[in-house]
């Protein structure tokens, strides 16, 4: 009989935090097929904990040369996503993933507004790249008083047009690039084929998931989210647990007992918290010890795939701190796995590891 632990340990051997890793960040977003990015430095992590050598210039390079790319798809919010997957999984998401951003641009805007606003600025994209305080003096030199969050508002209305994309790093920081300009050849599916291998790849490389979980995470209607889990069944399994159905990648079981490397130090928007329903999300807290209300941690330290404290990074000099805010379920045996972790976080960003409870 699967258990909560069951999961939440099958999940993480799914995402490619425990084993050997990928080769490369460029094949760990496609596996997982999106990874949420709206914290570049912390999602940063995200991808390259999944990777076998972690290098914070190999998701770099990638973003640089269009292997992948930053941008709003699936939700109404900034993901990893890959060059293959961007303009399919836009176009297959963008109903309901458009919605929160539409609402709120229709409040200062009207349609004959935004079209010009959108017009200025891949007027603006075509043959280069910006950021966004470049375009936003660019709107103000053709008397657009546009910035903050409208600006992100409208840009990432763009990008769920499949108009607008990341462009290279510019001092590191994000860029803004016309997708027919960075993408040569789109791959594109009709919408069947579309929902079938987002449900495919979504039940394998977050698996096992439910149907709540996919349309919570690709922003989808029940229907759509139920008719691409059946177009692709044949290739999936799946089992019953707590009267609900959970699909994954066929020819697996779980996990025999604990897994290795066991610690992770992660932002709370990472997929392996964040790339569930919120009801499926908490098989990372089998024990109920976790308060389930507004969230309080911005990061979080998973042992064994259980929530075992919050988590807060801060950079202070030449060191990078974890302040951890114990739960119930915290032991100090648990410390020396904590603190392995923190190692890998640490070596990651070049600075020295330290660990506190709060």
């Amino acid at each position: 009989m699967v258990t909560d632990v069951d999961l939440a340990r099958w999940r993480v051997r799914s995402q490619h935090l425990v084993g050997p890793g990928l080769p490369s960040a460029t094949e760990v977003v496609a596996s997982l097929l999106g990874v949420q990015a709206e914290n570049p430095s912390q999602s940063a992590w995200a991808v390259a904990t999944r990777t076998a050598t972690p290098d914070a210039e190999d998701l770099g390079a990638a973003l640089d040369d269009g292997r992948v790319f930053r941008t709003h798809v699936l939700r109404s919010t900034w993901h990893y996503v890959t060059a293959d997957d961007l303009v399919w999984l836009v176009e297959v998401t963008a109903a309901g993933a458009r919605r929160p951003i539409d609402q709120q641009l229709r409040t200062t805007y009207d349609d004959a507004a935004l079209d010009r606003l959108s017009g200025l600025v891949l007027d603006a994209l075509a043959g280069t790249h910006l950021t966004r305080q470049q375009v936003a003096e660019l709107l103000a030199d053709a008397g657009e008083d546009v910035g903050g969050m409208e600006l992100m508002l409208l840009m990432g209305h763009l990008e769920l047009h499949a108009l607008v994309c990341s462009g290279p790093r510019v001092a590191g920081g994000h860029s803004y690039a016309l997708v027919a300009e960075r993408v040569a050849a789109p791959r594109r599916l009709d919408r069947a084929e579309a929902l079938s291998e987002l449900a495919l790849r979504y039940a394998c490389g977050h698996g096992p998931v439910t149907v709540e979980d996919l349309v919570y995470w690709a922003s989808l209607s029940r229907t759509d989210a139920r008719a691409g889990l059946a177009a692709a069944g044949d290739r999936l399994e799946s089992f019953e647990h707590e009267g609900r159905t959970f699909w994954h990648a066929p020819g697996q079981e779980p996990p025999a007992g604990p897994q290795q490397p066991a610690a992770h130090l992660l932002q709370i928007l990472d997929e392996t918290y964040r790339g569930y329903a919120t009801a499926s999300r908490w098989v990372l807290d089998a024990a109920g010890v976790v308060p389930r209300g507004r969230e309080a941690a911005i990061g979080m330290a998973l042992v064994d795939g259980q929530l075992v404290a919050g988590m807060k990074r801060t950079v202070d000099g030449a060191r990078v701190r974890f302040t951890l805010r114990p739960y119930p379920s915290w032991t100090d045996e648990l410390r020396p796995e904590v603190e392995e972790a923190a190692a890998r976080y640490g070596a990651f960003l070049g600075l020295e590891p330290v660990v506190d409870l709060a």
